[in-house]
């Protein structure tokens, strides 16, 4: 391993190259979410029922194989309770999508670890510097990522052929955690102190766009259950429900307490309010941002956040309206992380240290 001494310049541009890679691979991830959405969306996710970590690169390639794959998902309530017409053909069309799936997931694994034990042995990296363990824990975040995918497929083959939405909200909360953290990580190596010329004025924002970000974080999360209860598919009218601007049976749940993850109603009427208070809240943020001295960096960032907060309302009562169709549905949650991920970018922009 390298261990020469390096220029300031020649460490930026060490960072500057580390950093794009992170970014690469957060943009990976994303594209990773996409197909997982699709397969939830065209419920191919049960598909595959064995998790082969080091030969699962290797799709059928020969009628045997797919008699023998399509063998093994008879076994599952899937087929039995859901498709128990359906032939080998009409498995092909099931099996591919979630194949891609898991293929991405073991491609982004390598375009990970390879670079980043490249730069270790280049001496880029080392342990005594804080971004190893950061990276170390991104490598971590992500192998926890591939073991909460199969515990959440587990949760379709026992009785009900369907995932359960705890799991499916936590696969959904960590490949957003991972993006979040790529995002941070990269942009440290790009900008490792804030601003100074609009350290006050930034940060009088700085508390507000961490409340802003966990406020997205957590309607990101509740449409999970949405997901995950096929909520979408219910009260496909806005701004009311059932003709009620607060529906008279919103947490009318037993027990109480489970209504917010379990109760068709009142998961989307949480959803929906959520919503519309990180819309409100981006627009107090980006108002307030007008009358202060901030960077041209930092006021693109809100910007951005802005636009993007409106598009994702915008798609959400489109996917609701229309009764959730593939292609609006997969947007919407598209935008979910585009706008996690600007959000995240604002409050790296007015972090006050």
């Amino acid at each position: 391993m390298s261990t020469a001494p390096t220029s300031p310049i020649l460490e930026a541009k060490h960072a500057k190259v580390m950093a794009i890679w992170l970014l690469s691979v957060a943009a990976m991830v994303l594209f990773m979410v996409i197909l997982g959405g699709l397969t939830r969306l065209t419920h191919s996710g049960l598909s595959i029922v064995e998790w082969k970590l080091f030969t699962g690169w290797i799709p059928p390639l020969n009628e045997a194989d797919w008699e023998t794959l399509f063998a093994k998902y008879q076994n599952f309530p899937e087929f039995h309770k859901t498709n128990p017409d359906m032939d080998v053909q009409g498995f092909k069309g099931i099996f591919w999508l979630e194949f891609v799936h898991r293929f991405w997931g073991r491609l982004l694994g390598f375009a990970f670890f390879l670079p980043f034990a490249t730069f270790m042995i280049r001496g880029w990296v080392t342990p005594i510097k804080g971004l190893f363990w950061k990276l170390v824990g991104l490598l971590f975040l992500g192998g926890s990522q591939g073991v909460m995918g199969w515990f959440m497929v587990m949760s379709g083959m026992v009785d009900r052929p369907d995932v359960s939405q705890y799991r499916l909200t936590a696969h959904f909360g960590l490949a957003l955690l991972i993006i979040v953290a790529l995002i941070w990580v990269a942009m440290n190596l790009l900008n490792k102190a804030p601003h100074d010329s609009h350290h006050q004025d930034a940060g009088r924002l700085s508390c507000a766009s961490k409340g802003l970000f966990f406020l997205t974080f957590l309607t990101a999360l509740s449409g999970g259950f949405v997901a995950g209860l096929d909520a979408g598919f219910a009260y496909n009218t806005f701004p009311l429900m059932d003709g009620e601007l607060i529906p008279s049976d919103v947490f009318v749940y037993d027990p109480w307490y489970l209504a917010a993850f379990e109760d068709i109603v009142t998961v989307q009427f949480n959803h929906r309010t959520l919503a519309e208070l990180t819309l409100v809240m981006v627009m107090i943020v980006w108002f307030k941002s007008k009358s202060r001295h901030l960077a041209p960096r930092t006021r693109r960032a809100i910007n951005a956040l802005g636009i993007m907060a409106c598009l994702q309302v915008t798609l959400g009562i489109f996917t609701l309206l229309l009764v959730v169709p593939v292609s609006l549905a997969s947007l919407h949650q598209i935008g979910a992380v585009v706008l996690l991920s600007l959000a995240t970018w604002t409050m790296h922009e007015l972090r006050s240290s």
